[in-house]
């Protein structure tokens, strides 16, 4: 099995591991967050296939952190509203992150193994995607376990008094 074979194949799994999650957690930021994330695997599974097919991609550049930014601005009045995450919810983006660390890990060795100039670059794309989705899901895990310190520290509050 190539790298394309195999990265496939870590698409599919965070696909189902994301929709699963998504289905299960009820606090609603977290929801839009994994739903989000889906598609974007989705999109990667797609530009993988399609290099594998040896069909000629264009490379987009998407930005998940902006997607989350729009949804988080779209939630801004509930979210204010103190949600309790569930353990098995936190343990989720636990899991989360570790899958993207391992992505990340496993697009860096491909891209450095890759021949064709076109899998390096398809490579480099994804290694910045899965960073930001760790960084999405390591922010999302701070708001959701500790709400009142990710708004102080995110927002760079001062607490006066």
């Amino acid at each position: 099995m190539n790298a394309i074979e195999i990265a496939i194949n870590m698409e599919k799994d965070a696909i189902r591991f994301y929709t699963e999650a998504a289905e299960k957690t009820k606090h609603p930021a977290g929801k839009k967050m994994l739903q989000s994330i889906t598609e974007d695997e989705k999109r990667h599974m797609q530009m993988l296939s399609e290099i594998f097919k040896e069909v000629d991609i264009k490379i987009s550049e998407v930005s998940p952190m902006k997607n989350m930014k729009t949804i988080f601005e779209s939630m801004k009045d509930s979210m204010m509203k103190r949600i309790e995450a569930t353990n098995d919810e936190l343990e989720a983006f636990k899991v989360a992150m570790h899958m993207e660390k391992e992505g990340i890990e496993f697009y860096k060795k491909a891209e450095a193994e890759a021949q064709k100039e076109k899998e390096r670059a398809l490579f480099n794309r994804l290694i910045k995607e899965e960073q930001e989705h760790y960084s999405i899901f390591a922010n999302t895990y701070s708001f959701m376990s500790d709400t009142g310190n990710w708004f102080m520290w995110e927002e760079h509050s001062i607490v006066e008094g």
